[in-house]
């Protein structure tokens, strides 16, 4: 049996284009990791392997688009291969999976800015910004935080809004006051609504809302400008960002092209940070 027709490769193909639950994603890994057994174990063995809940494992089942559990397990039974499995050792394991579907991610972007222009409106937008609100929360607030720390470095006036609540409005408010004309934003799932909150309240302020986000169908779409997707990856409990982190990268990269004192200021820093001693290097 060819790696990519046994058991445990069938199953990921069975969960792939399904939006999981860490919960049930821990179930999916848990099923994979013990391919061979799981057509012929109740939804209470299920779940005991996997330390969730029976419950969670009917949820589970329901989310692959099944009945219930004892529906997904008629399936599992009806694909299962007859004979004895064999493994030859040639089928990647669950983390070599969530590599290689990180690596489409990334050929996926690499197609999509084969039209680098959208990239380059979105720097020119930022960069004319003073100053430039940056807004990440929950999952997201990383890949602000990473693209905030870098800004800043170019940038004259940056901010980040990486905590929510009630002040987060109050924030975006001060920004406009202070002369911002953009807002960038980092939407990943699972998506707070508090974000595509903020997002409305910017445009109605006037900011013009750029947004890296998952998908061009996330629901942050229709409160965005500019919106510039970059998958992420579900292979694993918690999803993988990569893609989304190098499309901001290449954000940076833009808005230094549009920022004329860009190159300037990162001599001056690196003068300062010999000066001090900064880094081993």
């Amino acid at each position: 049996m060819s790696g990519t027709d046994s058991p445990a490769a069938r199953l990921q193909a069975l969960f792939e284009g399904h939006r999981l639950t860490p919960t049930q994603r821990r179930i999916a890994h848990s099923m994979v990791r013990r391919a061979a057994e799981v057509p012929f174990l109740s939804s209470v063995e299920l779940a005991e392997l996997a330390g969730v809940s029976q419950p969670s494992v009917t949820r589970f089942a329901v989310a692959l688009g099944f009945d219930g559990y004892p529906a997904l397990r008629r399936h599992l039974r009806e694909v299962a291969p007859a004979g004895p499995v064999v493994d030859t050792g040639r089928a990647p394991n669950e983390y070599q999976q969530a590599v290689q579907a990180e690596i489409e991610n990334l050929r996926h972007l690499a197609q999509v800015l084969a039209d680098p222009e959208p990239v380059r409106e979105a720097g020119r937008v930022l960069a004319a910004s003073r100053p430039l609100p940056v807004l990440g929360l929950r999952a997201a607030a990383a890949q602000a935080h990473g693209f905030a720390y870098f800004a800043a470095k170019v940038h004259p006036d940056v901010r980040l809004l990486n905590e929510g609540g009630s002040v987060l409005l109050d924030r975006v408010d001060a920004a406009v006051r202070a002369g911002a004309s953009a807002l960038l934003c980092f939407a990943l799932p699972r998506h707070p609504r508090e974000v595509v909150d903020a997002l409305v309240h910017a445009r109605r302020t006037g900011l013009t809302v750029v947004t890296v986000a998952d998908s061009a169908f996330a629901p942050v779409a229709k409160a965005s400008d500019l919106l510039l997707p970059a998958a992420v990856g579900t292979g694993l409990a918690f999803d993988t960002a990569c893609a989304p982190m190098l499309l901001g990268r290449m954000l940076l990269e833009s808005m230094c092209d549009d920022l004329p004192d860009a190159q300037a200021r990162l001599e001056e820093f690196d003068t300062r940070a010999a000066a001090r001693g900064l880094f081993v290097e």
